[in-house]
């Protein structure tokens, strides 16, 4: 999965030692905020004392997260971790332009409106359409009675 934003928060780094293998780990967290009309936030992780500093996040960058969902339980209630495995930087001058240029959808998962009909010219004039002729009388109707049944 992917999500884009600006970071508004670099959360402390955590680290320890693995009681199963006895290496030690280290892993920090990082909220993202959308540029959605109704802006969400998002809480990831990075995993790694190399990723950590290879991918070097700072508060306020643009990036474009990609990252794995996974779900565990702990004493009956479940916790969802957000892994992220690759990161991009994105220019924030485009991530604003884009931003700015969403059309608000009515409902979630509702279709886009249609563009707008162009304004140019046509090289020929529209006819109208023609209205339906008139309804001849039948045998034993009058003419006053112009109902098509």
């Amino acid at each position: 999965m992917e999500i884009e934003g600006k970071v508004i928060a670099v959360l402390p780094e955590q680290g320890g030692i693995s009681p199963r293998t006895g290496n030690a780990w280290k892993s920090q967290e990082y909220v993202i905020e959308t540029h959605d009309q109704y802006p969400r936030k998002c809480c990831f992780r990075v995993f790694g004392a190399d990723r950590i500093a290879a991918m070097n996040i700072q508060s306020g960058e643009e990036l474009r997260v990609s990252f794995d969902v996974d779900a565990r339980e702990y004493q009956g209630r479940w916790y969802n971790t957000l892994s992220a495995w690759r990161v991009d930087r994105v220019d924030p001058a485009a991530a604003q332009a884009a931003a700015m240029g969403q059309q608000p959808m009515s409902a979630p998962g509702a279709f886009p409106p249609p563009p707008p009909a162009s304004v140019a010219p046509t090289a020929q004039p529209v006819q109208q359409a023609t209205p339906f002729p008139p309804a001849q009388p039948q045998e034993g109707e009058g003419a006053a009675d112009d109902l098509p049944f």
